[in-house]
């Protein structure tokens, strides 16, 4: 994997830090070459840092803080650091509330001007504004999730998994685990509103548990990964109109497996020519190739040799993909088959404690 101009590709990992050693995020540098980790250093003193995104001109990154109360409220946080361009290392710079509790993902506008986030624990999803030194002001917008649905243990109320913004930046959809919904809205920079889509929801089998959401770089088709069926939905999307209309579902476990499992994270990746979904149980990664209408066709499942896969990311190139085993606390780095989709491991792996999430940069 030739570096771009001597840049390097930096990854950062989120974590969640209680009850065990983690000190918070993790900033790694990859060899082009084989794919292994170089550390490079921790931040400190950062509660559940467990899901990152970073700003289109890598100048910030932006993580959630998993918690139930912040400054005294019924509320989690969001957390701006400043990235060093020459070292990759991060420097705190300041905390606002999610105005909800247990934020479990973020996303940050292509135009660096808000971080949106997902509260699972409260429901709902906020927008908060980023000021010209990448310090975080006050939310300017807030929306409460109403409803239910059928599962009694996981869907008797709300529960905003993940948001995304498409890839023009006109619509943010958040994906509600304890609704069977996408729910759409339309991006108001100029106000920093979250405004309900004309059509405001997509509905999703019920019972499937929608988690998280991408789409394809060309943003013609988006994936959703549903926790509690274990399947993917595919969708064509309407990019004028911000409409999502399902094509496909197809399940991630192998047939004849019996044992619990639920899904986690799904990535397309940089080509577009493929899906990659991540099964909790089965611990494995399940690869689809995008047929030319969308639809998705199976191509393999790999085990991602530890246990419980909670994320993964495949680097800007699209060479290696890193899967991050929350349980068995490591990191491990395989090698992307450019033709077939298929995951080889590199032989890499590296110890995180609790590892959550995972980002990729280039930097100079």
């Amino acid at each position: 994997m030739p570096e771009q101009n001597n840049k390097q590709i930096y990854v950062y990992v989120g974590t969640y830090t209680n009850g065990n050693n983690s000190k918070g995020i993790y900033v790694y540098r990859i060899n082009s070459d084989s794919g292994a980790l170089e550390f490079v250093s921790t931040t400190e003193r950062i509660e559940n840092p467990s899901f990152l995104d970073i700003d289109s001109q890598r100048k910030y990154l932006y993580s959630v803080n998993e918690v139930g109360e912040f400054s005294g409220q019924a509320s989690g946080a969001v957390t701006a650091f400043s990235i060093n361009s020459k070292t990759g290392e991060l420097t705190y710079l300041n905390q606002q509330a999610s105005r909800g509790e247990g934020p479990c993902h973020l996303s940050v506008d292509k135009t660096s001007q808000y971080v949106l986030v997902a509260n699972y624990g409260g429901g709902s999803v906020s927008m908060l504004p980023i000021q010209q030194d990448g310090q975080i002001g006050e939310a300017t917008d807030f929306v409460q999730h109403q409803g239910s649905s059928i599962d009694p243990n996981r869907q008797q109320e709300p529960h905003a998994h993940s948001i995304m913004i498409d890839p023009h930046n006109k619509y943010a959809f958040a994906a509600d685990l304890g609704l069977d919904k996408i729910l759409i809205y339309q991006l108001d920079l100029a106000a920093g509103k979250l405004i309900p889509n004309d059509r405001p929801w997509t509905l999703i089998t019920p019972g499937a548990g929608p988690r998280h959401f991408a789409f394809t770089p060309n943003g013609e088709y988006a994936y959703l990964i549903n926790e509690l069926d274990s399947t993917i939905t595919a969708f064509t999307y309407d990019t004028s109109e911000g409409n999502l209309d399902q094509i496909q579902t197809v399940p991630t476990l192998p047939s004849d497996f019996e044992n619990i499992s639920h899904c986690a994270d799904i990535h397309v990746s940089p080509s577009g020519k493929f899906v990659y979904g991540s099964n909790r149980g089965h611990d494995s990664l399940v690869i689809f190739k995008i047929e030319d209408t969308g639809h998705l066709s199976y191509v393999d499942h790999q085990l991602t040799l530890g246990q419980n896969p909670r994320n993964f990311a495949i680097d800007p190139t699209g060479t290696f993909l890193l899967a991050a085993n929350q349980s068995t606390n490591n990191i491990i780095t395989f090698k992307i088959d450019q033709q077939t989709g298929k995951l080889t491991s590199t032989g890499n792996i590296v110890e995180v404690p609790m590892p959550v999430c995972i980002k990729m940069i280039y930097l100079p």
